[in-house]
């Protein structure tokens, strides 16, 4: 499969910034509550001037108006750990496979800013790449294929059309299947290489930094090009699994936080 560019938005930094976050796949779940629990911490005491998350905060997002219905439920909970931190610095939030249906409005509502994937961040004298990093999964054609039909206005339209129990009963079994081919050791397609040196000439920025592939790695691709790639978060594995990339002047840093 070949690689199409995609537009590329800008934000761009104030000149007070020091240190922006980057986070991903943390698969939010009520079943999970370290995981949540450490994200809760991380959101109030970090220290970074702004935070991206990068797609996949959520295991499952089936309408905004799941908030709503059940307001003292695990969705609004998420929601008010980010209108809390977005009271302390700017928030950004990026679609990931996830949780495509987590609607600009409701970000708003929250203070939170949806950025478009791809974006380049311009900041500490540098233009890094902000991605989930799924349509750059070149060999796994069937995913592509599904995910250009539930990115498309007309399925989310006809998807939030239906009742929330229903929503939710499709998103229970969709994830059912996941786990199936998670524990049948499935092997998941990577980032294709040609067509993250595509983008990053398109975006005229030298470091790509991106989730999706649970894959926490430093990769150089030639030329001066980098990618970085986020873990996924489980503090409740063994070992327990969570990180920050923090980018600042100095470049590219690492927090574990398990």
């Amino acid at each position: 499969m070949t690689s199409t560019v995609p537009p590329v938005a800008e934000l761009i930094a104030p000149s007070h910034w020091r240190t922006v976050d980057c986070i991903s796949d943390l698969h939010l779940v009520a079943s999970e509550p370290a995981t949540f629990a450490a994200w809760q911490r991380y959101m109030a005491e970090t220290p970074a001037d702004a935070v991206c998350i990068l797609g996949d905060l959520f295991e499952v997002w089936v309408g905004d108006d799941a908030v709503a219905a059940d307001p003292d439920g695990f969705d609004a909970a998420c929601m008010e750990v980010l209108r809390a931190a977005a009271r302390q610095r700017p928030v950004y939030f990026m679609h990931g496979n996830r949780d495509f249906l987590v609607g600009r409005a409701g970000l708003a509502d929250c203070g939170v800013t949806l950025l478009d994937d791809p974006t380049v961040l311009q900041f500490a004298g540098q233009r890094w790449l902000l991605s989930h990093g799924d349509a750059l999964c070149l060999d796994d054609t069937d995913y592509l294929q599904f995910r250009a039909l539930v990115r498309s206005p007309q399925w989310q339209t006809e998807f939030l059309a239906k009742p929330l129990a229903e929503r939710q009963q499709i998103a229970r079994g969709i994830r059912s299947q996941s786990e199936q081919r998670k524990r049948s050791g499935a092997i998941y397609a990577d980032v294709d290489t040609p067509a993250a040196r595509d983008w990053l000439h398109a975006a005229q920025a030298p470091v790509l930094i991106h989730g999706h592939t649970h894959r926490p790695a430093l990769h150089n691709l030639g030329d001066g090009l980098q990618r970085w790639v986020l873990s996924d978060w489980d503090l409740a594995a063994t070992p327990p699994r969570g990180e920050a990339l923090r980018l600042s002047a100095a470049g590219v840093q690492r927090l574990p936080l398990a």
